[in-house]
């Protein structure tokens, strides 16, 4: 994938949309672009990322269909992190150029692109409710995973309810060593599994106060299927846990 033609379509999808733009690193001469928008004031502050495994591309289009259906509206403060790993995904692999796994650098922040993330969040308001936008080449449906610090009601039930007309949960009763809660559904603890290796959502669950769900979906579907799922998902979580917030 063309790694410029990307950015740039998304900086205009989220210009378009009202959002204030910016570049928050840059990893070589590839930018960390990021996105703040809607409500300007108010309590409800949710945060988006894609594209930290560069071998997940659906994520990074997920977001840019949202932004061009003008989804992230006033009903909330947005932050939107659509391409944590350029390099990754110029090169189609899960690690960056230097070959380090982004999302399990959250605890040691040992890459640039991790480092540079992590004091752009540490500027932001903080946020409720975090959702981050993944792929699994070893599974044939969706799922999620799902953490809660917060007071807030589960989220997962409701997600998997509107993705399941586009895909079906997976099946699998055991998702990345963990045995599921329901089909397509794990409630992890917010500890890391490895301790030194500390995933994006595990940083968020240690800083904040909040629902966290990771989505997954199978690489081997069809992209524009796994686009949809992902948009799906992304809807059925905020429109769940907006109404919760008034």
């Amino acid at each position: 994938m063309d790694v410029l033609d990307i950015c740039r379509a998304l900086t205009d999808d989220a210009q378009r949309a009202g959002f204030r733009a910016e570049v928050y690193g840059e990893v070589n001469g590839l930018p960390l672009p990021a996105f703040t928008g809607g409500a300007a004031a108010g309590d409800t502050v949710i945060y988006l990322s894609a594209g930290i495994h560069g071998d997940e591309p659906a994520g990074v289009l997920a977001l840019r269909e949202l932004f061009a259906a003008d989804f992230f509206d006033g009903r909330a403060r947005w932050l939107v992190c659509p391409l944590l790993n350029p390099t990754g995904l110029a090169a189609g692999t899960r690690e960056n150029f230097q070959g380090l796994d982004l999302n399990r650098d959250y605890r040691r922040r040992a890459s640039s692109e991790v480092a540079a993330h992590c004091r752009w969040l540490e500027r932001q308001p903080p946020f409720q409710l975090a959702l981050s936008l993944h792929e699994d080449w070893e599974t044939s449906g969706f799922y999620l995973y799902e953490i809660n610090t917060s007071r807030s009601a589960r989220l997962g039930p409701a997600v998997l309810a509107a993705t399941l007309p586009v895909m079906p949960a997976e099946p699998n009763p055991v998702l990345d060593g963990h045995a599921v809660d329901a089909p397509g559904y794990i409630f992890h603890r917010p500890e890391a599994d490895d301790p030194d290796g500390w995933p994006e959502a595990i940083y968020h669950a240690r800083r904040l106060p909040l629902l966290s769900c990771t989505f997954e979906t199978p690489s081997r579907a069809p992209l524009t299927v796994r686009v949809q799922t992902q948009v799906a998902a992304v809807r059925a979580a905020v429109e769940k846990f907006l109404p919760s917030r008034r």
